[in-house]
């Protein structure tokens, strides 16, 4: 089963408006505004499009996936709206956490618990999170800085902590 397909997730180019917008998020400024007040311009964007665009999506060319863990402390459902990479069937997440200092809280929920479950537009995958292994590491990195160079310019600011990367393949 491929993941990607199923879900009908892909990339497309950036326009140039969408470029500026990536470049602008990139930047430290551009990443500590983008993780305070996206997910809130996300939220609202969905809503006014029907669940149809992403504030990413429109913004930077950058479709947005959900994400639904379980909270490692909580047990509850968790939701977080992040961008994935394509890797022939599967996905991969990156946990850049827009380059801050601290690892995403859903990062955690996956290691504690692998099972999850992604959402993009109106279609719903149950899937199974596991590290990447070092070569795909290097695949999934190479693959994403073509995608978005945010990811190149957040590892390099990121000190102390590893970024953890998860392939995501279909449960069923």
């Amino acid at each position: 089963m491929s993941l990607s397909a199923d879900l009908n997730y892909g990339h497309r180019d950036a326009n140039a408006f969408q470029r500026l917008v990536q470049s602008f998020s990139s930047t430290r400024p551009g990443a500590w505004l983008f993780s305070k007040f996206l997910r809130h311009l996300d939220e609202a964007v969905l809503r006014l499009t029907g669940g149809k665009h992403s504030a990413p999506g429109l913004l930077a060319g950058l479709p947005v996936l959900d994400l639904t863990t379980t909270g490692r402390k909580s047990g509850q459902p968790r939701t977080s709206h992040l961008i994935s990479i394509p890797m022939g069937d599967d996905l991969a997440l990156l946990g850049t956490n827009f380059g801050q200092p601290k690892t995403p809280a859903w990062v955690l929920n996956l290691e504690s618990e692998p099972r999850a479950a992604v959402r993009y537009r109106d279609v719903t995958a149950a899937v199974t999170a596991r590290p990447a292994t070092p070569a795909e590491r290097a695949r999934v990195m190479a693959r994403a800085a073509g995608i978005y160079g945010g990811y190149e310019k957040y590892q390099q600011r990121i000190t102390g902590r590893d970024v953890r990367i998860f392939v995501l393949e279909s449960a069923d």
